[in-house]
């Protein structure tokens, strides 16, 4: 962790500008929050990645956060390209004023320097493969799988610095753990699934009522316990066991495979409001 920090500083004065990748349906606990600190006033392109699985309204709201703060914003989805191939432009519209500066001084020629950082899990080497379209940076979905400094040329007018990505989010509090897990960027063997199944019902009540009346044809009350509603849809299911009671761990699985492969719909479990309580208790750090 530290060794990355000193790493990100030193490699800062190499670049133009930071694209920052984050999860779309967690952009608070997909974060690291020391990358504010480290990056200061460098320009920076909040990548929201995954966002064909998150909430476009989300989107949308996440977006305006992020430019109020002074940064561009992209969506893309890395796995499948779309958005990708805005990047470039992107980058260069984040730096127009400093590439005319460049083209008064007759620096004509000189390539963008963009680094690319992101937590592990977030999609960041596959996003940089996508960018390149090729395999240039080694793709793993288990953390740490990124080594060392790569450059990777884009085109003609673009580099791109990929950094380990070993600067873990900060679990300060449990909700980050859960988010993560929600989306399985944490393993769910560390977390009992019965009790991560039914933080993710009780979101869902609250704020995705409709997903689950379509998916498994229940009424909710948003401030039933999880475990209640885990029980409802169960019942629904038809997931008995001996006695009449409801296998809650076979419902639980299920909820968490159903969300993850899409089949709830578009969902985002944190917003720009959650991220200004954040801010709040945090004093303004």
């Amino acid at each position: 962790m530290t060794k990355t920090r000193r790493q990100i500083e030193a490699d800062l004065k190499h670049v133009d500008i930071v694209a920052e990748i984050i999860d779309a349906r967690i952009p608070i606990s997909s974060r690291n929050p020391d990358i504010d600190e480290l990056v200061g006033e460098k320009p920076r392109l909040i990548v929201l990645n995954r966002a064909d699985q998150a909430d476009p309204a989300m989107n949308k709201a996440w977006s305006d956060w992020f430019r109020k703060k002074g940064w561009s914003v992209l969506e893309t989805n890395a796995r499948d390209g779309k958005g990708v191939g805005q990047f470039s432009a992107a980058i260069k519209t984040a730096l127009k004023e400093k590439l005319e500066q460049w083209k008064a001084k007759g620096l004509v020629g000189r390539p963008v320097r963009a680094m690319v950082v992101g937590v592990p899990n977030v999609g960041k080497s596959t996003f940089i493969n996508q960018v390149a379209k090729k395999k240039s940076a080694k793709a793993g979905n288990k953390p740490g799988v990124t080594r060392g400094k790569q450059w990777v040329s884009v085109d003609a007018g673009l580099e791109l610095l990929d950094t380990p990505g070993i600067l873990w989010p900060k679990f300060e509090d449990e909700t980050t753990g859960i988010h993560l897990a929600f989306t399985g960027a944490v393993k769910d063997e560390i977390m009992d699934l019965e009790t991560l199944a039914c933080h993710l019902i009780e979101i869902l009540a609250k704020r995705y009522p409709q997903a689950l009346l379509e998916r498994f044809k229940v009424e909710v009350d948003p401030e039933q316990p999880g475990w209640e509603l885990l029980e409802q849809c169960g019942r629904k299911r038809g997931f008995l066991i001996s006695g009449g009671e409801v296998d809650t761990e076979r419902m639980a699985r299920i909820l968490l495979d159903e969300y993850r492969s899409g089949k709830l719909g578009r969902i985002t479990f944190e917003s720009p409001q959650d991220a200004e309580s954040v801010e709040a208790g945090h004093g303004g750090d």
